[in-house]
């Protein structure tokens, strides 16, 4: 796989859920040339799994460092993913519903991505990497152009580095405009082994996906739509 070697030693910073979208996102980092240093978040979320698939995406892929990180959004709740509320199922879900629904997590976007600029400014470098989408999704308002945007703006603004003029920070969201399908032979491409994701709200005990939540059905539908079998799917 050829990448950008002019950005071969230039680090970056990825937030890695562990998910279908994150992998993918890392995957582009590291063709573009950048020296990944991954984040992901152990935050309280019922889906802990994830970060088993984190680590093992991260090691896949290859990163510079793997950062876990422990907050505790538990203590707030507000969301069928840190509280005792129930996880949709069976739910239809397109870009076109408006409302914010249940699994999303008050400010998380805004508190990772608030970690990811801590590292970058440490790190000297002002490239962070997220696998946001605002095509097929589920009608999160911290994944839309307009947000990332406005982030990019105000880190110029928090930073040490900013207001010296040493760091002007872009969010690369490489996935914001593609759909599901798009993302996942984007992944293929870049040799993504999907069977090592994790993109369930509610696994099981044995962190089994549950195939009808709102996060498996739009994976179920990217992957059908891309001429792919998704290999974590169950036999019949």
């Amino acid at each position: 796989m050829e990448t950008n070697t002019a950005n071969s030693t230039r680090p970056a910073v990825v937030l890695l859920s562990g998910g279908l979208d994150s992998a993918t996102t890392l995957a582009v980092c590291r063709h573009e040339g950048f020296a990944p240093y991954a984040l992901s978040f152990r935050y309280g979320q019922r889906h802990e799994v994830e970060l088993s698939a984190a680590r093992a995406v991260a090691d896949a892929i290859g990163v510079e460092r793997h950062v876990v990180t422990e907050i505790d959004l538990r203590l707030f709740g507000g969301s069928a993913l840190t509280a005792d509320m129930d996880v949709p199922h069976r739910r239809r879900v397109s870009s076109d519903d408006s409302g914010i629904p249940v699994t999303y997590v008050p400010a998380r976007n805004t508190i990772f991505l608030s970690f990811a600029l801590a590292w970058a400014e440490t790190l000297g470098t002002s490239d962070i990497f997220i696998g946001v989408n605002a095509l097929d999704y589920s009608g999160y308002p911290d994944c839309r152009p307009e947000y990332i945007e406005s982030f990019e703006r105000m880190a110029d603004l928090a930073t040490k580095a900013g207001v010296e003029g040493r760091q002007r920070i872009r969010i690369h969201a490489p996935l914001i405009d593609l759909s599901k399908a798009e993302i996942i032979r984007l992944g293929m491409s870049l040799g993504v082994d999907y069977a090592l994701t994790h993109s369930c709200y509610d696994p099981d005990v044995a962190g089994r996906a549950c195939g009808t939540c709102d996060s498996c059905l739009l994976r179920a539908k990217g992957f059908a739509e891309a001429g792919w079998v998704d290999p974590l799917s169950r036999p019949a």
